[in-house]
């Protein structure tokens, strides 16, 4: 007798984690609102505009899978480096901020397919001229932290004999820019393009790109169920043309042929 509630209760305690692991698409659904965490301070992606109000790319993005759905929107503010650990820490359910696909992030988060993609690039002064990394040698290239810009290029920093300089989120880096602290960027060419707008005299523009990247939904390992709600939901307004259309607005050409089909 001893022996069989002995297995009883083991088998009780093994069970017990997966009677309270959270599903947060039920619980997303329960509370009939999500949680996005998106970066208000990265034009054109996410800013807020006159009143106050979240506006841009991935905001419009994020309105609109929360219509979709049913659901309240509450926007998380994130930065480049608290992205990932928004999604680890329950703290957003999903994230919508030109997160980029790459193999280290895909280790620690699950990625959604593709709503957009990005364009990721040295910029720099008018009147530097710089065409490819060899011309970086001596120079400091500012980045933010934690971005695929700052994991890229410190790899390679000390093959092409340049120095890293950081900045804690985009809208410092992107003050750096205008205000003179930094002369060449690594970031996305529509933020370079920002650069240039704030500060015609310093005349910041694209220089050389370093790579394209698909952006796409961050959610929490181990939620299979929202994973494939998501990329079901990305699937119908790719063909229905309605991310197209977003992404038009603020980046002003189409997304590739080949998402869109």
């Amino acid at each position: 007798m001893k022996r069989r509630i002995l297995l009883l209760s083991t088998c009780a305690l093994t069970l017990m984690p997966l009677a309270a692991w959270a599903d947060v698409l039920d619980d997303v659904m329960k509370a009939k609102k999500i949680r996005i965490a998106t970066d208000m301070a990265l034009p054109p992606a996410g800013m807020v505009d006159d009143k106050m109000q979240p506006i841009g790319a991935d905001v419009e993005v994020a309105q609109l899978l929360a219509k979709d759905w049913g659901l309240e929107l509450e926007f998380v503010q994130t930065t480049g480096a608290t992205r990932i650990p928004n999604l680890q820490t329950g703290k957003a359910d999903i994230c919508i901020s030109t997160l980029s696909v790459t193999p280290e992030r895909a280790q620690v988060i699950d990625f959604s397919k593709a709503y957009a993609v990005l364009q990721s690039v040295i910029g720099a002064k008018k009147d530097l001229a710089l065409k490819s990394y060899a011309d970086l040698k001596g120079r400091a290239v500012a980045v933010t932290r934690g971005t695929t810009q700052d994991t890229m290029l410190t790899a390679i920093a000390a093959e092409h004999g340049f120095r890293m300089q950081r900045y804690e989120d985009d809208a410092t880096l992107l003050t750096a820019a205008v205000t003179g602290q930094a002369d060449i960027v690594a970031t996305s060419a529509s933020q370079v393009i920002q650069m240039g707008l704030k500060n015609p005299a310093r005349g910041f523009e694209p220089k050389f790109i370093i790579t394209n990247f698909d952006l796409a939904v961050g959610v929490k390992q181990g939620e299979p169920r929202l994973l494939a709600k998501v990329n079901e939901w990305i699937t119908m307004n790719l063909k229905n043309g309605k991310l197209n259309t977003i992404f038009k607005k603020y980046y002003g050409f189409d997304l590739p042929a080949a998402m869109r089909s």
